[in-house]
């Protein structure tokens, strides 16, 4: 009688889509996020791939791109021919500066949405289909229940999800593994982690200049705590 007690509860703490704090290291794919200094405050060195993850900033165009940058440079040269989704953005992306920097532009999939409904529905489409590397997605609003089916469906199909927010967003609870506040400063960014599975909330000084692009320097330090 024990033994069939047990049981579903052996099951439930085993099942694939439970997180164990204690098996993060082991269990949690990550991609470079190209930046060096980022890599070593967050586990496994990188975005947690397969996985939803939010950047917060007041103001859009502050350097959020430029972070992304290597990652989606590193992403589009994969022989798996599976795109770059970019849903709602704010601006036209500006094409021949992502070719020079090493953006395959095939790859990328720019998709249009007037509401919020439409951006949710759009991005949560795309994190599902399978055919996806990654999906960038701008909105304004998103329910807790919103952004639990979206971390669903990128675990479901296996792509790299980034929600851009505002900050005010930070007050409220997120299924997201990854949490990144950004500010920005004369030669680049501060991020502050504030959300990571299996890490402590840093911030580090990230420059971003136009050198700074392609190879990033290794001065800034992993500071914990709030920005300084």
């Amino acid at each position: 009688m024990e033994q069939t007690q047990k049981q579903p509860l052996y099951e439930l703490l085993h099942h694939p889509h439970i997180w164990r704090a204690c098996e993060q290291n082991n269990r949690t794919k990550t991609i470079s996020t190209g930046h060096a200094q980022l890599d070593e405050c967050l586990p496994g060195g990188g975005w947690p791939a397969d996985s939803l993850s939010e950047v917060l900033l007041d103001r859009r165009g502050q350097g959020e791109l430029r972070l992304l940058l290597p990652l989606l440079v590193q992403l589009s040269q994969r022989d798996d021919d599976r795109c770059l989704v970019w849903v709602a953005p704010p601006w036209v992306p500006y094409a021949p500066a992502l070719a020079a920097a090493g953006l395959n532009l095939t790859r990328l999939l720019i998709v249009h949405a007037d509401i919020d409904e439409e951006v949710m529905w759009a991005t949560e489409q795309s994190l599902r289909s399978g055919s996806c590397a990654a999906v960038l997605s701008w909105s304004s609003h998103a329910t807790v229940a919103v952004l639990r089916r979206l971390q669903l469906a990128a675990s479901e199909g296996g792509t790299l999800g980034i929600l851009f927010r505002p900050p005010d967003a930070s007050k409220m609870a997120s299924p997201a593994a990854l949490r990144l506040l950004l500010g920005q400063t004369p030669t680049g960014l501060a991020i502050k982690i504030l959300k990571t599975r299996g890490g402590k909330p840093a911030t580090i000084h990230l420059p971003l200049g136009s050198a700074h692009t392609r190879e990033i320097s290794r001065k800034g330090s992993c500071r914990r705590g709030g920005f300084r």
